[in-house]
């Protein structure tokens, strides 16, 4: 079956602004080409200047003149219930769609691109009614309402690696805070966020409230500088962001970034190496690789290091490479030739550097069209090296190893990342010891997941800001204090 008989059939020829499907400003086209196969998947609009005005213009009168603002957090809450009821009804549509535009392979994107970003906005959902939206305060000097606001028009610039998924990380809480938002799509994943405006557009959006314009760099920059954006929210590489930051400090507009990553799993000396294991297959190679959250350092204890190595070549020769939409896939192809090259360009670098090459490095057999790179894993790496220290959003690990605890440590700080990682030992309380000592924004214990209720960020050029959890609403919210008389505290709380 061919790639596109096998995803859904939209309509891929205009732009949703304004609550409507709408002609673009400029002939120019996106093609959305198979990683797998290399063939075309969809031709898609490129939005320009015009066409960012267009939807910011629209999500600012929403925003200034609408409903949604101005409604309850109840009724906002149910239009949303009937978003989530959709993307259930909707997630074959999801996941296939997903996998074809960037490769995810299909099992993972049943799960991670499709399921996930339902969960994840029921969580928001859940927890909206706990945030602090309004409270009160008394104290010698006054009494106060404080109350937390909508920050206003948002721009959410999605990657696209997990895009239906990051795309709700910003769009759920944005919306239950009462703002109004322009999306703009990676080129190379904007099928998902058709799909995506296709369901806003059936559970009665008002007008104006989401727009989506895929486009390139130059109209995406243009999109940030907006003089009607309040607030950008970007996933994405570290030099992106610091590209974002400077825009928006020159406005002090805000913004919210979520980076890069090269996060380490630390193996204790006693560590079940059968967890750990398990959690990297899950959690190291997600994705291809292509993740920022991915634990691609495994930082494990010298007297294990041996018996750890054979797991891994064992680990990576059960691991299918290949067709993503086949089921038993497990490392799919690149999301394109850029970023494949990119890939064994630092493979090529680590063979030239002293790393020695355990498994993988090359292309795998038989697999002659398609964007695909050989899971690969290199020992004895210094910690230093170019491939420990930069972000490859690729199927390549790297091991190292440690004699005490405090190496292990230094080891696993050693970077100017600081997104997420994990820490295995045998009891589960002196793994939560040494990950109290690790400087990231996420840490697993034994491989055990955060979940959707904690806030997701990073430390160092991980970023600036926290999303998902109640603290995932903080973004999208102003605080503004009313002086009151005292006697109206008690009808305010």
């Amino acid at each position: 079956m061919s790639v596109q008989t096998e995803i859904w059939q939209g309509q891929y020829d205009k732009l949703f602004i304004g609550g409507q499907w709408v002609l673009p400003a400029s002939e120019r086209t996106f093609d959305v080409i198979s990683p797998a196969t290399e063939e075309l998947v969809a031709r898609v609009p490129e939005g320009v200047e015009e066409d960012i005005d267009a939807a910011v213009n629209a999500a600012r009168e929403a925003f200034d003149k609408g409903p949604w603002p101005r409604m309850a957090l109840d009724e906002r809450i149910a239009v949303l219930r009937k978003l989530s009821a959709e993307l259930a009804a909707r997630e074959a549509d999801a996941a296939r769609l997903v996998s074809a535009e960037m490769g995810c392979p299909i099992t993972l994107s049943t799960k991670m691109q499709s399921i996930g970003p339902r969960l994840l906005l029921d969580s928001f959902l859940d927890l909206a009614p706990a945030y602090p939206w309004a409270d009160t305060r008394s104290s010698a000097t006054g009494s106060a309402l404080v109350t937390r606001e909508p920050v206003g028009v948002v721009a959410g610039i999605v990657p696209w690696n997990a895009p239906l998924l990051i795309t709700m990380i910003k769009l759920a809480p944005a919306l239950l805070a009462g703002c109004t938002m322009v999306i703009k799509p990676s080129p190379e994943t904007p099928l998902d966020a058709y799909l995506l405006a296709d369901i806003l557009d059936e559970i009665g959006l008002p007008a104006g409230v989401v727009n989506i314009v895929p486009a390139q760099r130059e109209a995406s920059e243009y999109l940030v500088r907006h003089p009607g954006i309040d607030k950008v929210s970007f996933t994405g590489s570290t030099a992106a962001g610091r590209r974002i930051a400077s825009l928006c400090g020159h406005d002090l507009r805000r913004v919210t970034l979520e980076l890069g990553g090269k996060s380490a799993a630390v193996l204790l000396d006693d560590a079940d190496l059968d967890v750990a294991v398990a959690a990297i297959r899950a959690v190291s190679l997600r994705n291809s690789g292509q993740v920022c959250s991915n634990k691609t350092r495994i930082v494990v204890a010298r007297s294990r290091r041996d018996e750890l190595h054979d797991r891994l070549v064992d680990l990576i020769k059960s691991m299918p490479v290949g067709d993503p939409f086949d089921p038993a896939t497990e490392i799919g192809p690149m999301v394109s030739a850029n970023q494949r090259s990119r890939v064994e360009g630092y493979i090529d670098d680590a063979k030239g550097s002293g790393a020695s090459l355990l498994v993988g490095g090359g292309r795998p057999d038989g697999l002659d069209r398609g964007w695909y790179v050989e899971p690969t894993i290199f020992t004895d790496v210094d910690p230093a090296a170019k491939i420990a220290q930069e972000e490859i959003f690729g199927p390549v690990l790297t091991v190292h190893t440690f004699d005490t605890e405090a190496e292990a440590i230094d080891i696993a700080n050693n970077s100017e990342y600081g997104l997420n990682g994990s820490v295995f030992a045998a009891d589960p309380e002196h793994a939560l010891a040494v990950a109290r000592h690790i400087r990231t924004g996420t840490i697993e214990v034994n491989g055990n997941p955060a979940g959707f209720s904690a806030p997701m960020g990073g430390f160092k050029n991980s970023g600036i800001g926290r999303e998902a959890g109640l603290e995932g609403f903080d973004a999208y919210v102003e605080l503004k204090s009313y002086g009151i008389p005292g006697g109206l505290l008690g009808s305010l709380s």
